[in-house]
């Protein structure tokens, strides 16, 4: 009898171990906060859409039709073709042009978050790490840059590399650096005088394996955070750049110029801009709803 009990009592607390590990588990910290995961399902739609672009869109985004240009939600063509979101001022399927415009947005916001997150990241290490002088100018050109508003620098930016998405993925990237580097910057100082840190010293291990081997695995919580969240960002300061002239040109479909080519039209078909600003208005709450639900997951102080 008491061979069972104790039987019994090693599959309860195996048991009981099981369930700790799955409730102390990312994924299911992610599963049981419904914010986040709303954010996430509708980050998955968007990264979808952009990946299966050709093979969703019921149209070309480039045809044109001049004899169905602005008609709205629900219209069918002389050729039978029906158009769920209405066409735009050139007669091309909006639906097809904002699914393609997903690819965009998806594109803008990977590239530029690796470019503002590399250099930024890069900056941010060095400047917290070796401190001093070193720490002085970096941080002190990073404030240069903060003395400019962040889509002010990405229209500078642009404006001197001229149009196109690779010159928008740059300038947004390189607007990025200063938020990056001093985020880093801060959680290496913490960081760089943790006592596995000065045992790393004290071993002889260089500088560049304490940054990469030590600190940088301990600071990733937050830049995880941060990119997730920088992502919205982003494909909001390509859709700014777009709507101004500045990013994506057309025949290109991107939300940002398909938002440009409605405001023209908000009395006659404002299903234009509106269906553009709901895509871009969805996808950047998305973002945002994600990024929240990681850091609440990946904050130590956070006990849900």
């Amino acid at each position: 009898m008491a061979q069972t009990t104790g039987v019994l009592s090693r599959e309860a607390q195996n048991e009981m171990i099981k369930k700790e590990r799955r409730a102390n588990n990312a994924w299911h910290k992610l599963l049981r906060n419904k914010m986040a995961m709303v954010g996430f399902v509708i980050v998955c739609l968007v990264f979808l859409m952009a990946i299966l672009a050709p093979l969703i869109a019921p149209c070309d985004p480039a045809a044109i039709s001049p004899l169905d240009k602005l008609q709205g939600p629900g219209y069918v063509s002389s050729k039978g073709v029906v158009h769920l979101l209405g066409t735009d001022e050139f007669g091309r399927d909006l639906l097809s042009r904002l699914i393609y415009g997903a690819q965009i947005s998806v594109v803008v916001a990977i590239g530029s978050t690796a470019v503002g997150g590399l250099i930024g990241i890069l900056l941010g290490l060095i400047a917290g790490y070796k401190g001093g002088l070193v720490d002085s100018i970096i941080m002190r050109i990073m404030d240069g840059m903060f003395a400019f508003p962040f889509l002010l620098l990405a229209m500078i930016m642009v404006t001197v590399l001229g149009s196109g998405i690779q010159n928008v993925i740059i300038a947004i990237g390189v607007a990025n650096v200063p938020s990056f580097a001093r985020m880093v910057r801060g959680q290496v100082h913490v960081v760089k005088n943790e006592e596995y840190c000065n045992a790393a010293r004290a071993l002889g291990e260089g500088d560049g394996r304490i940054l990469f081997r030590h600190i940088l695995p301990n600071t990733i919580s937050p830049i995880v955070v941060y990119a997730t969240m920088n992502m919205a960002s982003a494909i909001l300061s390509e859709a700014s750049l777009s709507f101004l002239g500045l990013g994506i040109t057309p025949p290109t479909a991107s939300w940002g110029n398909i938002l440009t080519s409605g405001k023209g039209y908000l009395q006659t078909a404002p299903h234009l801009a509106t269906e553009a600003g709901l895509c871009i208005l969805i996808t950047v709450i998305g973002f945002n709803l994600l990024g929240d639900g990681i850091r609440d997951i990946l904050d130590p102080k956070m006990k849900k």
